[in-house]
């Protein structure tokens, strides 16, 4: 099972090599985006900025763009003159388009019909993770907006179909075993909305969470990293799982059991993954 070299992972345009090295400075790792970041006009120079300025290969993702449009095969061209092997690939809508090339992919669910396939997409033998995307998503349904306005009830939060997109990622992503990556917070000014999202991340076992902007990056690695007094709870569970052997028993008034057990395992497994 595939898991990124932390939970914040920064999007950054492949025609920007100049920043490639500042991106990887501040995030766990760096999404190279030949696909929405780059105008029409800068695909090519894209390319071969990727091939031209190698980075550490084990920090980066590629995301490519989507299947049958023009781009798509030059981008797996590129790729493969790189050292990079990991991509990303827009608007998946089938297992198929991830066969079809066969490099560990992270599927990024943001169209209607990839958000109805998305158990099919995660069962795909080259499939290592699951994001998913709101605006595209919306824009695909006709939609104006993910999020509620200002002028509404709960603004900055995400409209019920977005919710549910975002599950049912999560739930797939869980049931095939591969990672999970939460959407990008668009607002950079709304901290306290990136944190409220980042904590409801965590709480459902996402893997990490991906961003648009460098100031974001450590909102999202304090998000992802448990508090001191959650480790010490954690492992006071563990080490009375240890003692009672399986059995049933108390921390803090706490009934602990097994589905509490690994609520700590996970708890625990963010530490070390956070170093």
């Amino acid at each position: 099972m595939w898991t990124p070299a932390g939970p914040a992972l920064l999007f950054c345009p492949a025609d920007r090599p100049e920043r490639y090295a500042k991106a990887l400075d501040r995030a766990d790792m760096v999404i190279l985006d030949l696909e929405d970041a780059v105008a029409q006009v800068n695909k090519a120079d894209a390319r071969e900025a990727l091939i031209a300025n190698p980075v550490a290969a084990d920090r980066v993702i590629v995301r490519i763009n989507p299947a049958g449009t023009v781009e798509h095969q030059p981008d797996l061209d590129a790729v493969q003159a790189t050292p990079y092997r990991l991509v990303m690939q827009a608007k998946v809508e089938s297992a198929a388009q991830l066969t079809a090339h066969g490099l560990p992919t992270i599927a990024l669910i943001e169209t209607p019909l990839g958000a109805v396939r998305v158990e099919e997409i995660a069962a795909a033998p080259n499939c290592v993770g699951l994001m998913w995307g709101a605006e595209d998503l919306a824009a695909g349904m006709g939609g104006t907006s993910s999020r509620f306005g200002d002028d509404e009830p709960n603004p900055g939060t995400y409209r019920d179909i977005a919710r549910h997109v975002r599950a049912r990622v999560r739930l797939a992503a869980a049931a095939f075993r591969v990672a999970a990556i939460d959407a990008v917070h668009i607002d950079i000014a709304d901290v306290d909305g990136l944190v409220a999202e980042v904590r409801d991340a965590v709480a459902q076992g996402y893997t990490a969470t991906a961003c648009i902007h460098p100031s974001q990056a450590a909102h999202i690695r304090d998000g992802y990293a448990p508090s001191p007094e959650r480790i010490t709870w954690a492992r006071a569970v563990m080490e009375g799982a240890v003692a009672h052997d399986g059995g049933v028993f108390a921390v803090d008034g706490q009934m602990i059991d097994g589905p509490v057990i690994a609520q700590a395992k996970a708890v625990l497994s963010r530490v070390t993954n956070l170093g």
